[in-house]
C-alpha cells in the first residue's frame, strides 16, 4: 500500500511533526484514529500553558495573545477531545479528570520537545557528541573500564552516558535508539527479535582469586581447595556459570558455594569482605588484586570469558565506538 506524508507545524513552527496515513483510509476509524488525525498541537500549547498559570489572562500574557484567542483555540481542543478540560469554580478554573490525564501526556511532550530543541540548537560538537552504552550487570566492570576509558582520554572526548542492567533490557534500549552500544559477556539470543549485531571484542582466560587476609596457602592445593572453601559464584543463568559447572564436574570437585551473584563487581565486593574465593577473568587480574586486596590462587584451564559489543549496525560507525574496539584488541587479543 502507498504512504503519503502529511506535515503539520507543531507548537515551536520550527519542527515539522510528520505523521503517515495511507492513501485509503479505514472503513471505521476508531475515536483514537480520529483524534490523532486533528489533535492541534497549537491548542495543545495554549491548554498546557493555561493549567502551568492557573489562568487564561496569565496564559494569555506569557503566549502574548488575547484571553479571547486562548479561550477560543482550548474550546477548539475541548470540541475535539469530546469533553471540558476546565472547570469554573467561583472566579478561578480547575482542571477536569480528562484535563489532568491531558496535563500529564502534556507534560511528557513539551519536555521532550524542549529536549529537542537545546539539543539541536547547540553548535558545540562536544555537546553534540555522546556515547550512551549500557553494560550488562555480569560484564566484569573492569573491563569496561579499560574499554570505555578509552572515549574519554581522546583529543575529542566524548560525553559518556553508563547504564547497566539485564541483557534483554539493554537490547530493547538499544532498538529505539536510547543506546548506541551494549558490552555483554554473551551474544545476542537468537530467540529475541531484534536488529543488533556482535562484534567480538576478545576473551580472557579465567581464574579465581582469595582474601589477601586468607592465611592458608591455597594455591598448593587448588582446584581441590574450593570443595572446602567458601566460594563465590556467578548465578545460575550466566553463560560463565555453566562453563563453570561443567569445568567442575570434569574435575569431580563440588564447590562449597555460599553465594551467587548476577553482578560481577558485587561478587568481587563480597571477597573483599572476606567472604569467599571468586572468578575473574585473568586479564583483569592486577586489578582485582590491587582494588580488591585478593591473590589469585589458580587459573582454570579451558573456560574462558568472551566480551561482546552488540549495536545495532552491521559495522561499526561511531568514532568512539571504534576506538574502543581498537583498545579491546589491544587489552583482550
Amino acid at each position: 500500500m502507498l504512504v503519503k506524508t502529511v506535515v503539520f507545524d507543531d507548537i515551536t513552527k520550527h519542527f515539522p511533526i510528520v505523521y503517515q496515513a495511507t492513501r485509503k483510509r479505514p472503513r471505521s476509524p476508531n475515536r483514537s484514529y480520529l483524534l490523532m488525525r486533528h489533535l492541534n498541537y497549537n491548542h495543545l500549547l495554549y491548554f498546557y500553558t493555561v493549567a502551568r498559570e492557573g489562568s487564561v489572562a496569565r496564559a494569555a500574557k506569557v503566549l502574548h495573545l488575547t484571553p479571547q484567542t486562548v479561550s477560543g483555540q482550548i474550546k477548539l481542543l475541548e470540541d475535539v477531545i469530546g469533553e471540558p478540560l476546565f472547570l469554573r469554580v467561583g472566579r478561578g478554573l480547575t482542571l477536569s479528570d480528562t484535563g489532568r490525564v491531558v496535563q500529564t501526556y502534556a507534560d511528557e511532550i513539551f519536555s521532550v520537545g524542549t529536549a529537542l530543541a537545546q539539543r539541536l540548537q547547540s553548535t558545540s560538537e562536544q555537546s553534540i557528541r555522546e556515547l550512551r552504552v549500557g553494560i550488562v550487570d555480569s560484564f566484569p566492570k573492569l573491563v569496561a573500564c579499560k574499554l570505555l576509558g578509552v572515549s574519554l582520554g581522546s583529543e575529542t572526548p566524548a560525553k559518556l552516558s553508563c547504564s547497566e542492567g539485564k541483557l534483554e533490557s539493554l537490547l530493547a534500549d538499544l532498538s529505539v535508539h536510547k543506546l548506541d552500544l551494549v558490552l555483554s559477556d554473551r551474544l545476542v539470543p537468537t530467540e529475541l527479535n531484534v536488529r543488533a549485531y556482535n562484534h567480538s571484542l576478545g576473551t580472557s582466560k579465567l581464574g579465581f582469586f582469595a582474601p589477601q587476609k586468607w592465611t592458608e596457602d591455597l594455591a598448593v592445593d587448588f582446584p581441590q581447595c574450593l570443595s572446602r572453601v567458601p566460594v563465590l559464584m556467578p548465578d545460575s543463568s550466566s553463560a560463565l556459570r555453566r562453563s563453570l559447572d561443567h569445568w567442575f564436574d570434569e574435575h569431580e570437585i563440588t564447590p562449597k558455594i555460599v553465594a551467587e551473584f548476577d553482578d560481577s563487581a558485587l561478587m568481587k565486593t563480597f571477597g573483599e569482605a572476606g567472604l569467599g574465593a571468586f572468578p575473574a577473568p585473568v586479564v583483569i587480574a592486577d586489578d582485582v588484586i590491587r582494588c580488591f586486596h585478593a591473590r589469585q590462587i589458580g587459573t582454570i584451564d579451558g573456560v574462558t570469558e568472551t566480551f561482546t559489543a552488540i549495536s545495532p549496525q552491521r559495522r561499526l560507525r561511531h568514532p568512539s565506538v571504534l576506538s574502543i574496539a581498537e583498545k579491546a584488541h589491544q587489552v583482550l587479543g
